[in-house]
């Protein structure tokens, strides 16, 4: 049997706090194989000092480490991994024979500083461990507070307190899939065994402060936010702060490579944002109806199309064009035709029933040129929604507050200055002329003018004018990177953050699961 002995008046006797933690140490040997006990020192040296508060056996301890929490659905999960540690039997982290370790004193301090981000103490035990702490330091145990249960539960409220916050600085302290479901499309950074396996070294070499530092963001956005979350009172301004603070925790996995350019579309702003080395871009959106939502991702804009085929999605045949099936005006004023995906071939209108146009085996398009929903432009990416940006055919909506408009692409305000940011110095001056042209754009350059003047467009079937096609496919080389986000506090190109309404409700469903740490 082990024993702890106190003296009254020694709050802070080093040489007891060492004794104290002496003992620990020969509890849990299992974690520390390469510490010994001093020879001069035996157990016998303190037989005169049993009190059955200050007992405590291996299995006590182990017994104690064990029972505290249980490894979930999620084994890399915060809660998990510090069960799992104990059920190990790896024994104490945060004390040894020189007594309680400076790694608890920055875990602490770092605690009590939490509501520099917002949060309470309460989700972390901080109340629990400090009491706890300052039991151990003045040896303060008693019958209800014996040390076998202190000192276990100390430990694990420490590492679990450690390691919820480290992760969720590092990685966000909300799943924005378990709060957004399957429209959020981003390859994100999530914890895994190296990271905790990093973190339990971190405190055995005392450097758990540094780590806590170096796990929060450190974008510009989050630092105003942060700022801006220190000037706040308001409790509705202070959440959406918060909520806003935890979106800068969710990191790519695989960050596009770029040579300094960027597209950011920010939805609750209705607007798209284009940062280049030398030069910066904004403009009016139009994205997805809150039934039709446009999904969030990141990806790389590969090329552009000029006056673009749109090939309807099965979804809008369906809840748009199947009604309409055989009548061959309304196709003719759309402009759509049928052609059946085995083939290829166009077939008639009036040939096809609304029960063929559901099967799927026929696929409905529209021509490009004026007129089409996808505007006489279209930039391509990959993303597993089938979405895009793209120019309109009615560009009126601009002008309104809201513009949730589609049915998920993203609609662009000025889609030829797009095209030229994206292309930029990579082709000459003519071949924006052709882009111009075949947007009925008048041309700029000598040798466009000429053209225009003596070259004419063609009529369809239809009387129609047909488009110039001086250029129909460009390659955006090297891609440009492409983030769809969601950030109802965001800056404008100036820096100043200007604060947008939350058009998904999307605030609402983080606030959900990040309410528990305020």
């Amino acid at each position: 049997m082990l024993h702890y002995q106190s003296w009254k008046g020694c709050q802070k006797n080093s040489y007891l706090t060492s004794l104290l933690l002496l003992l620990a140490l020969c509890i849990v040997t299992s974690c520390n194989k390469g510490a010994h006990q001093k020879e001069d020192i035996t157990m016998e040296a303190f037989s005169a000092l049993k009190t059955p508060v200050f007992e405590m056996t291996p299995s006590d301890i182990h017994s104690a480490l064990g029972k505290y929490g249980q490894i979930g659905k999620d084994s890399l999960s915060p809660a998990s991994r510090t069960a799992l540690f104990y059920k190990q039997s790896n024994g104490l982290l945060w004390i040894d024979r020189q007594g309680v370790k400076p790694a608890a004193d920055s875990l602490v301090n770092a605690l009590r500083q939490l509501n520099t981000i917002g949060f309470s103490g309460s989700h972390f035990k901080l109340k629990e461990i400090e009491e706890d702490l300052l039991r151990c330091q003045l040896l303060d145990f008693d019958e209800q507070h014996p040390a076998k249960v202190v000192i276990p539960r100390l430990d694990y409220n420490m590492t679990s307190a450690y390691l919820h916050y480290l992760a969720g600085q590092r990685y966000g302290f909300v799943n924005p899939r378990a709060a957004i479901g399957g429209m959020y499309d981003v390859a994100i950074e999530r914890p895994n065994v190296s990271f905790y396996q990093s973190a339990f070294h971190k405190i055995l070499n005392d450097s758990v402060g540094e780590s806590l530092r170096m796990a929060e963001p450190q974008s510009s956005l989050y630092r105003q936010l942060k700022q801006q979350l220190t000037d706040s009172s308001s409790d509705e301004s202070r959440r959406r702060i918060l909520i806003n603070m935890e979106r800068c925790r969710w990191r790519d996995k695989k960050p596009m490579p770029t040579t300094g350019k960027r597209i950011v579309v920010n939805i609750p702003a209705f607007m798209l944002y284009a940062y280049g080395p030398d030069s910066t871009m904004e403009m009016r959106i139009g994205c997805g109806k809150v039934i039709t939502k446009t999904p969030l991702l990141s990806s790389a804009i590969e090329y552009m199309q000029v006056n673009p085929e749109w090939s309807i999605p099965q979804s809008i045949v369906n809840n748009d064009v199947l009604s309409h099936a055989g009548d061959s005006g309304y196709f003719a004023r759309h402009r759509y035709y049928i052609a059946d995906r085995s083939t290829g071939k166009k077939v008639p209108i009036s040939s096809v029933s609304s029960s063929m146009l559901a099967s799927g085996k026929y696929r409905v398009a529209q021509d490009g040129g004026r007129g089409n929903s996808l505007g006489r432009i279209v930039f391509r990416f990959k993303n597993n929604f089938s979405v895009y940006l793209h120019d309109t055919s009615t560009p009126a909506f601009f002008q309104n507050a809201f513009r949730g408009v589609s049915h998920g692409c993203v609609r662009v305000q000025r889609p030829f200055d797009l095209a030229c940011f994206l292309l930029g110095n990579t082709v000459d001056e003519w071949t924006f002329d052709k882009i111009r042209i075949s947007m009925d754009i008048p041309p700029v350059t000598q040798q466009g003018i000429d053209y225009v003047r003596t070259h004419h467009p063609g009529e369809n079937d239809n009387g129609r004018r047909l488009p110039y096609r001086l250029v129909t496919t460009l390659q955006v080389t090297p891609h440009v990177p492409l983030y769809i986000t969601y950030y109802t506090i965001f800056p404008d190109l100036s820096g100043q953050l200007r604060t947008y309404p939350d058009v998904y409700g999307y605030d609402q469903s983080v606030w959900n699961h990040l309410k528990k740490y305020i």
